[in-house]
């Protein structure tokens, strides 16, 4: 058909699968993405290679990572020491004209570091900083666009289950070649690299739209605030210093334990990381704990309560991973591999065309789903013409989960802040296409190489 490749032909057709499933009959994605499975299966004729498909995912460190940093995520909800954090950036930052969108933006960008949830940081954070936003002159539409964009930070920052996803699909076409912990600390620069781009445009916003700063009546004490929530300041600071820590001492960790000893210990981190910060955080927040105390009763039931929200995302990333599996069993990568190479272009070009078809396919398409089933090929495909697949791999998050919550019709983080925003969609729309131009023209500047990256 058109000089197609089988393999890309089944790829159509499992996107067209998934999007009708999600689309059209509203079926939750982790259905649609065990039923993309098996239409993958069949068309291929693997169904003696389905049981393997469907353990593999368990057998792989890197899904019990996104889980435990999942519900790390409802353990954060559930203590205050996120709202400790707002306080002391609502006396830090207040006070300047358009505050209360750089409140917005940072909160969103302290939530993404500790969630690692796009639109959960629009539901989460956004009920409080959309009507702060509107109180300080912010139209409903520009407020709920600066959030739903700095809200999609969730998706490019570190824990998000979609950046270990990536390194999943990297790992298997170039083992070995860059650690977790590098990886992590590469996917925290592309997240500053997008933190930075947001304050930038914001401040042009305000500069534009004259906003006021928050009321004095609404900021807190400076003293007070810095009493009660520096404590919370520490919890990035645990998450993210034993990855330095392992990614500078990568050289000695492979003298003292060789290379797959060195790569357990990255997965170790990033294991015991979220529990020593969900014992912190309880440690700090447990009088907003029933009964003001720390109690394993309680600390339970907030567990067991995160169950309905933690299993679906679970699954879904797990037929992710089994979809990856099956793409890599029937040896796709290779085949569309060579005929994206047979196309003629150049990096240049890909650099300027791969955010664009990402956007596109955003709008029908979660960013799970596009990075299990085009991460591998596209990836082998860039290296194939000479760029560094590392490059596009840690970009994929930033291309795909970001773009999927602010390109419309599917858009989630979009839709969230509207609501909140009591926004029309037609100019809601019109300002998320600044954010979402923006967006495009920093991912093309980093795929270009023109910033740099470390880790990579």
């Amino acid at each position: 058909m058109f000089g197609l490749p089988a393999a890309l032909l089944m790829l159509i057709a499992l996107i067209a699968l998934i999007g009708v499933l999600f689309l059209v009959f509203k079926r939750p994605m982790y259905e649609n993405m065990a039923c993309g499975l098996l239409l993958l299966v069949a068309l291929s004729g693997q169904w003696e290679h389905l049981g393997e498909y469907l353990v593999m995912p368990a057998q792989d460190s890197l899904f019990y990572v996104i889980f435990t940093f999942m519900v790390l995520a409802v353990l954060f909800d559930a203590t205050d020491v996120v709202g400790r954090i707002v306080q002391i950036m609502l006396a830090l930052i207040g006070r300047f004209r358009g505050g209360s969108g750089y409140v917005a933006t940072l909160t969103s960008a302290f939530m993404a570091s500790l969630s690692g949830s796009g639109p959960g940081n629009a539901a989460a954070v956004g009920a409080f900083t959309i009507p702060m936003m509107k109180r300080a002159g912010f139209k409903p539409h520009t407020a709920a666009s600066i959030e739903m964009s700095a809200s999609m930070l969730g998706n490019i920052i570190p824990p998000a289950g979609i950046i270990f996803l990536t390194y999943g699909v990297v790992d298997r076409l170039y083992p070995g070649e860059i650690s977790l912990s590098g990886w992590t600390l590469a996917s925290y620069t592309v997240g500053l690299w997008f933190l930075l781009q947001k304050i930038v445009v914001l401040f042009a916003i305000c500069r534009v739209t004259k906003v006021e700063p928050i009321p004095v009546a609404e900021r807190p004490r400076l003293r007070e605030a810095w009493r009660d929530g520096w404590p919370a300041l520490l919890l990035p600071v645990l998450m993210f210093v034993p990855l330095l820590i392992d990614f500078l001492g990568e050289d000695m960790l492979i003298a003292r334990l060789g290379e797959e000893g060195a790569d357990n210990f990255s997965s170790a981190v990033l294991m015991f990381t979220p529990g020593i910060a969900a014992a912190y955080a309880l440690l700090i927040g447990r009088r907003s704990l029933p009964g003001g105390k720390l109690r394993l009763a309680p600390v339970l039931e907030i567990f067991r309560g995160s169950l309905p929200k933690v299993v679906p995302v679970a699954a879904t990333v797990y037929f992710a991973y089994a979809i990856s599996d099956a793409f890599v069993g029937l040896d796709a990568d290779a085949e569309i591999q060579e005929w994206v190479t047979g196309l003629d272009l150049n990096i240049a070009a890909l650099v300027v065309l791969l955010p664009l078809v990402f956007a596109v396919l955003g709008m029908v398409l979660p960013g799970t789903a596009q990075v299990a089933i085009l991460g591998g090929s596209l990836v082998a495909a860039w290296a194939a013409l000479g760029g560094d697949p590392l490059l596009l791999a840690v970009m994929l998050p930033a291309l795909t989960g970001a773009l999927e919550g602010m390109t419309p019709p599917l858009a989630l983080g979009l839709f969230v802040t509207m609501g909140i925003a009591g926004s029309e969609f037609g100019k809601t729309a019109r300002a998320a296409t600044v954010w979402i131009v923006v967006h495009l023209l920093m991912s093309m500047a980093l795929l270009a190489g023109l910033l740099p990256i470390a880790g990579i």
